[in-house]
């Protein structure tokens, strides 16, 4: 048990140390993963309905 506290107060030492972002960093850096990720779904359906298109002609 004394060990789970010690370490549980390590813990507490290294998040202090921590560098936080700012808000605005926060919001640019969120802004960026989400227009990144609704491209490349975008992207990937269209590859996706290309491919099946194709496949498609091809055994028809």
């Amino acid at each position: 048990m004394n060990r789970f506290i010690n370490f549980l107060r390590d813990v507490g030492r290294e998040m202090k140390k921590v560098s936080w972002p700012k808000r605005k960093e926060l919001t640019r850096y969120t802004v960026t993963v989400i227009g990144t990720v609704a491209f490349m779904a975008i992207f990937f359906a269209l590859v996706d309905l290309g491919i099946s298109r194709l496949i498609r002609l091809v055994l028809e």
